[in-house]
């Protein structure tokens, strides 16, 4: 194993782990309600049903955070550790893409809106566009990343 499948591998375990602490903050504003909401920079429409009870925050974060455990459970298939589900090669390129965008259109946003930028919002951009290019080159440097598994890999 080289280097870069090294870090690649590395790289989508970050990613993985980034994605559980993801779902786990998510998670907590049910808990925790409205002010957890809030500093987690919700929309305002998921802070008002938070302060009011009604079902749409836990609705709306039980099914982000389903979206990032899947996120995570693609980069695990991704680096080797799990078993490769699928549609592993698309579902890494949409989640390095997304990942990298977010990223660009977060720092991009920060520029102008530079009265709105906390240290949460910024570091949660650089740390997402750091997930999806680590996740853009994996798909090209770690094997298992493959749209289809060579015939050497299965010798």
């Amino acid at each position: 194993m080289d280097k870069k499948q090294k870090f690649a591998i590395w790289g989508l375990v970050f990613v993985s782990v980034m994605a559980a602490v993801t779902v786990v903050a998510h998670m907590s504003c049910i808990w925790l309600g409205e002010a957890c909401y809030r500093a987690q920079l919700a929309p305002k429409e998921l802070v008002e049903s938070a302060k009011n009870g009604t079902l749409l925050a836990p609705i709306a974060t039980v099914g982000i955070s389903f979206l990032f455990a899947v996120c995570g459970a693609y980069a695990l298939a991704g680096a080797g550790i799990i078993k490769r589900l699928p549609l592993t090669y698309i579902a890494l390129w949409v989640i390095g893409v997304l990942c990298t965008l977010r990223g660009i259109v977060g720092i991009g946003f920060s520029l102008v809106y530079v009265d709105m930028v906390t240290v949460y919002s910024f570091v949660a951009t650089i740390i997402w566009l750091i997930c999806g290019v680590i996740t853009c080159f994996a798909i090209k440097w770690v094997p298992t990343c493959a749209q289809a598994p060579n015939k050497s890999a299965l010798n």
